[in-house]
């Protein structure tokens, strides 16, 4: 429990009616997409970089924890109060502050929601691709500081390559502009790289500078079932040896259109047994074109059905198959683990097969679907936390399977981060030496150890 001189400066920093210590409202803060929960001590809603940085500040000397957090939507417990402390929400920062149509950039604050981003600049005729699933309510500062991506990233990259500049608060309270506006710049290191994906564990986000494209002239959406894992990543690769980069190419595996087609009866075919959804976007005639190819390359493959949408509400209808997933999982076991491992796009067939097999031995449904393209796939190891024994389960199948990405060339994680929920993994992946160069980064810039302590390392 904070002393209440540090509630009482607080409420002198960011107004009264912006500090909450109801038990109520700290509940509401306390939890993410993890399913773990922690109480805060107080939550704290400042509305400009000058209050962010008396916040910090004041925490700095105080020796108190700082946890940076937007919509709490993460899957890694990267927002999460463990330990309790101050729970920063970066929400009333929601502005858009200029959208620039000559030079294609846009600096926004942080707790500017993402689909209403993309929305704006698609007004203008602009577009920017990163599109997490979380898109209509997760920030755009929790997608910078966790480097989310999304089905685009195949064509466009995650969230740090579209991150010019940035605006942060440091543990201190300084704050300082890393980046800019400019497309070339090589004075001095580059920061914005190291503090986009770095968590909230170097320095509260505060403005955005993002990269934006001209919007696409036309999109087609294709759905292909193969009879076969096999075929399903052999088409992934002949399509782009076919030199034909799709905006997006999601993978959905047996169980997953299993459990699809007992929720909702889309009208998959039975013997499918893996499932892409392949969208193409550019010139309205190229991807005519591209949408023909692509059906003439991967016929060979094991193709069992091929569907083309031709409007945009038939794309919305093959578009069912993907979203549909997450509410039809419920149907396997009511709680889940939604881990994102990444492998070699080749190698999706073998790291499938070897899931299969850890399911097989631990008992435990393991659902598997994501991005193809970048061969980025979404692990959801499915249990009922009510049956004892289940939860060292479910650790013990997801610390194999993070171990068989890593033997085919991989990483633990694509897109969610590291958070609480990983930290224990770290070795698996990172050698001593790697992880004692990080910390010494976040010991240089945080020497008190108060921004979002417990997060990514296993000892801090």
């Amino acid at each position: 429990m904070l002393e209440k001189r540090i509630i009482d400066e607080l409420k002198k920093i960011v107004g009264a009616e912006n500090v909450a210590t109801e038990r109520q409202d700290l509940i509401c803060y306390g939890y993410d997409a993890t399913q773990m929960e922690f109480l805060p001590d107080v939550i704290v809603h400042p509305a400009s970089a000058a209050e962010v940085s008396r916040v910090l500040r004041l925490a700095n000397a105080e020796k108190i924890p700082i946890f940076p957090r937007g919509a709490g939507s993460g899957f890694s417990g990267g927002a999460l109060p463990k330990g309790g402390g101050i729970v920063v929400v970066t929400t009333r920062m929601n502005r858009i502050i200029r959208i620039d149509s000559d030079n294609l950039v846009a600096e926004v604050e942080p707790g500017v929601v993402t689909e209403q981003f993309q929305q704006a600049v698609e007004k203008l005729g602009l577009f920017y691709p990163p599109d997490p699933a979380s898109l209509k309510f997760s920030t755009l500062g929790g997608n910078v500081a966790e480097n989310a991506g999304g089905p685009r990233a195949v064509k466009y990259g995650v969230t740090r390559d579209f991150v010019m500049g940035l605006e942060v608060v440091l543990p201190s309270g300084e704050i300082i502009r890393t980046g800019g506006e400019t497309y070339k710049g090589v004075v001095g290191y580059d920061l914005t790289r190291l503090l986009v994906g770095s968590e909230g564990t170097l320095g509260i986000i505060t403005r955005i500078i993002f990269k934006l494209l001209p919007y696409p002239d036309a999109k087609k959406t294709m759905l292909a079932v193969f009879d076969a894992i096999d075929g399903a990543a052999q088409a992934v690769s002949t399509i782009i040896r076919g030199k034909i980069i799709p905006t997006t190419l999601e993978f959905m595996d047996h169980a997953t259109i299993q459990c699809v087609e007992r929720r909702f009866s889309l009208g998959l075919p039975a013997e499918g047994r893996a499932v892409l959804l392949i969208e193409v976007d550019g010139d309205r005639e190229l991807i005519e074109k591209q949408a023909g190819k692509i059906h003439e390359l991967i016929k060979p493959l094991g193709l069992v059905q091929f569907r083309v949408a031709q409007d945009a509400a038939e794309s919305e209808q093959l578009w069912k198959v993907r979203r549909l997933v997450s509410p039809s999982l419920r149907d396997v076991n009511p709680d889940k683990y939604n881990e994102d491992i990444v492998v070699p796009r080749s190698k999706v067939p073998e790291v499938i097969r070897r899931i299969e097999r850890i399911s097989q031995n631990y008992g435990i449904p393991i659902v598997n679907f994501g991005h193809a393209g970048d061969g980025n796939l979404h692990v959801n190891v499915m249990i009922d936390k009510e049956l004892p024994g289940m939860e060292e389960k479910a650790h013990g199948a997801i610390k194999e399977i993070f171990q068989a990405a890593l033997d085919l060339g991989g990483t633990m994680s694509g897109e969610h981060g590291v958070g609480l929920s990983k930290a224990p993994y770290i070795p698996l992946e990172l050698s001593p030496v790697q992880i004692a160069t990080m910390q010494a980064i976040k010991k240089a810039l945080d020497p008190n150890n108060i921004l979002n302590p417990g997060k990514m390392f296993p000892t801090q």
